[in-house]
């Protein structure tokens, strides 16, 4: 049977000086009733979230992926999440995750319709398989995002830099580069500028050159982005081997 569970949390104030969260973590089962029928997330897609890679119980890039979270919740105006009580939700999950390669969500919604504090949990379960990707690549299409690359600055309600839960279109742009032929897509705008693709970020080599578009147009932030610079610049860095 396959694995999953999750974990539902009473979100602590940002300012929380708690160093012990333990207590605010409640273990569920991840195929039962969790969420109230008013639940937001679920009615408007009314949240933001984060997936984060696990392999072998080491969650990947956990300060990114905070960072990041806390800037989505930012944007749309969900209270701040407490950094060291999310980490330490991360570190369980991770910790209960069995060998081999595995996915952590974050997820922080807006709860209820009035209601006095926001919705958060998280969430582990095996990782899709990409071994046929990583071995054979993937056949890619273009797709226009219906935004020119001013959207973002002109029009920051759009959420265009947050990562929310509000995925129909990703996901219907997958459809559509299926339905094409394609394994993915990637997002241009109107104007003919490279975004990213629906559910990753891109980075093109070009002569020798690894170059990606900037966050500035309303896309995200990749995290592992982020990291293949930090491994490239240190190769950079070390002396040739002879």
């Amino acid at each position: 049977m396959t694995w999953r569970f999750a974990l539902m949390i009473d979100p602590a104030p940002a300012d929380a000086a708690d160093t012990d969260f333990t207590g605010s973590f409640a273990r569920v089962d991840a195929t039962a009733p969790a969420l109230s029928v008013g639940e937001l997330s679920t009615q408007r897609g009314d949240g933001v979230f984060e997936s984060i890679g696990v392999i072998d119980g080491h969650a990947q890039e956990v300060t990114p992926h905070l960072e990041r979270l806390a800037h989505s919740a930012r944007l749309c105006d969900l209270p701040a999440p407490q950094p060291e009580q999310w980490r330490q939700a991360i570190a369980l999950a991770a910790a209960d995750c069995p060998p081999g390669e595995a996915v952590i969500k974050l997820i922080l919604s807006r709860g209820v319709e009035k209601g006095p504090t926001p919705t958060a949990w998280v969430t582990a379960a095996p990782a899709s398989d990409f071994s046929a990707a990583r071995v054979d690549g993937v056949r890619v299409v273009t797709l226009d995002r219906g935004l020119d690359s001013g959207a973002a600055e002109r029009a920051p309600w759009l959420l265009l830099g947050a990562k929310t839960l509000s995925y129909a279109v990703n996901m219907a742009a997958l459809r559509e580069a299926h339905r094409r032929g394609a394994d993915d897509a990637i997002f241009v705008t109107s104007d003919g500028f490279v975004l990213e693709a629906p559910t990753a970020s891109l980075i093109l080599r070009i002569d020798g050159r690894f170059v990606t578009p900037a966050p500035t147009g309303g896309i995200l932030h990749g995290t592992t982005q982020l990291s293949v610079y930090e491994h490239l610049a240190a190769r950079a860095r070390r002396p040739a081997m002879r």
